[in-house]
């Protein structure tokens, strides 16, 4: 089988070990879209937090746009191939 390989611990019993199909990508997740879908949360946490500092509904509402805006602005520079490609496809995207 493709992926698997077989060990055997202290024991004899035979135990198979599945293997992804390609080496993960060098890159530590350190990419364009990682780091606006961060930054974008972050301060979508500190606006949300001063909203319930003080208690202000629109300020909270606002942090919450903020903190969507921002994983939905990741999703896309990923999609456009700003981002981790995904673990199956090794070539890079048009």
């Amino acid at each position: 089988m493709r992926g698997t390989i077989t060990a055997m611990a202290e024991n004899t019993n035979a135990e198979n070990l599945y293997l992804p199909d390609a080496a993960p990508f060098h890159n530590e997740g350190k990419t364009v879209a990682a780091w606006v879908a961060m930054i974008g949360v972050t301060l979508g946490a500190i606006i949300a937090s001063a909203g319930f500092l003080a208690p202000t509904t629109w300020v909270i509402v606002a942090g919450a746009v903020v903190i969507v805006a921002s994983l939905v602005a990741g999703a896309v520079l990923r999609a456009m191939g700003h981002g981790q490609p995904l673990a199956t496809s090794r070539e890079p995207r048009a």
